[in-house]
């Protein structure tokens, strides 16, 4: 079990563990068993979306866990095609999950590719009605956020978006900061050569993996990251990257991975 405290970022609804355990194509019993170990090895952010079809198990692991709902950081996301039924889809999404309230709702993906003000303006309404904590948006780009913020006043609290040492983009990270916008990074491990000599170096130098090495990177750059597993040792793994730091020079060299 981890016991060392996991860090947060404040969004406008609460704080936002920097690690969670993302559960896209984890399904059925599986789903449920990670779910549960994560909760019990001690992380506190559990990802989901109504498309990965597991809001179900999730409800139940989150449910049997015996941890006060209040002290875990739940996030699900709408189907742009469902853009037209929000409302409803959330309703359905509160009752899978077990939960009178979400920690962060996104909208998957841009409805028709469009930012989708109409959509947005349904979250603010959900937000404002008590249904979610905070409000975002995940693979949007920076003209789709600042089309949401000219029609609402309002930005995402959060963008979803692939991050990891090969997508590294510090203008990226700048554009979102300047909106008051989180960074979360999914496939942080999938998009990564483990291989990479600067992640060994930096693995071999604290005595980790290279894959816990990658998740720290994420972590010191303030990129809220969602490693997907369902092994309980892997996600055991994934949550032990709290106690070392890289140095200035091997955050410089995995910086400069593509």
């Amino acid at each position: 079990m981890i016991t060392a405290p996991i860090p947060t970022l404040t969004l406008p609804g609460g704080q936002i563990p920097v690690v969670g355990l993302g559960t896209w194509q984890s399904e059925g019993g599986e789903a449920e068993r990670a779910v549960s170990a994560a909760l019990q090895l001690g992380y506190r952010h559990i990802d989901t979306a109504t498309g990965y079809g597991n809001e179900a198990e999730v409800g139940r692991a989150l449910a049997t866990v015996g941890i006060d709902r209040d002290d875990v950081f739940v996030t699900t996301k709408l189907p742009p095609d469902h853009a037209g039924r929000a409302r409803r889809t959330l309703t359905e999404s509160l009752a899978a999950l077990g939960t009178d309230h979400l920690d962060l709702w996104l909208i998957h993906w841009p409805p028709h590719r469009q930012a989708s003000p109409e959509t947005w303006q349904v979250f603010r309404e959900a937000r404002d009605e008590g249904l979610v904590r905070s409000i975002g948006v995940s693979n949007y780009s920076i003209a789709q956020l600042d089309e949401l913020i000219a029609a609402t006043g309002e930005a995402p609290a959060v963008n979803q978006i692939p991050y990891s040492p090969r997508d590294h983009d510090p203008d990226l990270l700048t554009a979102h900061r300047e909106r008051g916008i989180v960074v979360e990074g999914y496939s942080p491990l999938k998009r990564t050569s483990l291989e990479a000599p600067a992640l060994v170096a930096a693995a071999e130098a604290h005595g980790v993996t290279p894959a816990q090495v990658v998740l720290r990177w994420h972590v010191q750059h303030d990129v809220v990251v969602i490693p997907k597993s369902t092994r309980r040792e892997r996600i055991a793994a994934n949550l032990d990257i709290l106690g070392f730091e890289l140095t200035g020079e091997q955050m410089a060299a995995i910086d400069a991975l593509r």
